[in-house]
């Protein structure tokens, strides 16, 4: 890859990793419409452990919280906000897991193509539009029970199809369950840390048998770049979302979502 492409998918990933508008879509796209060679494993997962840094750094107070609450008292009968939200975590991380497990292969040889990336983006697109529009907003991230967490990790597990946007569609999950918009929008950067995690994790083994053929300043760069991206996203979507809502999403997906309708179709 030239540095120029490089710095574009990096930027790209770490923007849309935690915008309600699908990474994925985002890093295939160049793939398909500008004829850019496919970034490969290795720059993919740089450019995911950069989002992962990110989210880990700006959420760290959180991160710690939960987790010295799940150490102390998660076995307990006396439970905390903050045990029980880590346990809300796993729950809605393991829909995501099995799925992602038993669908991959099929998705990587028949979805990830430009027709279900913009179909995928215009209907989820539509379905975020209706969630905000309708949602009572009512709760907070502590009032998220069993159920909530059930619903949102069955939603999470949809976005293993390309355009569907993992961030998207679980705070659409959310919002219909009545979280209010920050609340859902962290609850949903919290849930991305395990998800992330594993998949990177998942991806470096099968890393290891071509690591001598590695370019390490390519990913070096894809890191760099997509932390940078993510952190700032992620401090700008949590400090406006409440007053912007989820509109300007909903207006972005549907004209990628026509644009590449007519490209495919046209």
């Amino acid at each position: 890859m030239t540095f120029f492409e490089i710095i574009i998918l990096a930027i790209i990933q770490g923007l849309t990793e935690f915008l309600p508008i699908s990474s994925s879509a985002h890093l295939i796209l160049p793939a398909e419409i500008l004829g850019w060679r496919q970034q490969g494993l290795a720059f993919d997962v740089a450019v995911h452990v950069g989002s992962l840094l990110a989210v880990m750094i700006y959420l760290r107070s959180d991160i710690a919280r939960l987790t010295v609450a799940w150490f102390s008292t998660g076995f307990s009968r006396q439970q905390t906000t903050e045990s029980k939200l880590a346990w809300w975590i796993i729950v809605s991380t393991i829909p995501g897991v099995i799925f992602g497990y038993l669908m991959k292969d099929f998705i990587a040889e028949n979805l990830r193509v430009a027709i279900v990336i913009a179909i995928t983006t215009i209907v989820f697109g539509l379905l975020l539009w209706y969630a905000d529009a309708t949602a009572k907003q009512t709760k907070k991230i502590e009032n998220i029970g069993l159920k909530e967490a059930v619903i949102i990790g069955l939603a999470q597990a949809v976005a293993i199809i390309p355009g569907t946007s993992r961030s998207g569609i679980t705070m659409t999950a959310g919002l219909m369950l009545g979280l209010d918009r920050e609340s859902t929008a962290k609850f949903s950067f919290l849930l991305s840390i395990p998800i992330i995690l594993g998949a990177g994790l998942f991806s470096v083994l099968g890393l290891l048998e071509s690591a001598s053929k590695v370019n390490w300043n390519e990913l070096l760069y894809g890191v760099a770049f997509s932390f940078v991206a993510a952190y700032l996203c992620i401090f700008l979507f949590l400090n406006w979302i409440s007053r912007i809502g989820m509109l300007p999403f909903v207006i972005y997906r549907l004209v990628l979502g026509f644009v590449l309708l007519y490209i495919v179709l046209g």
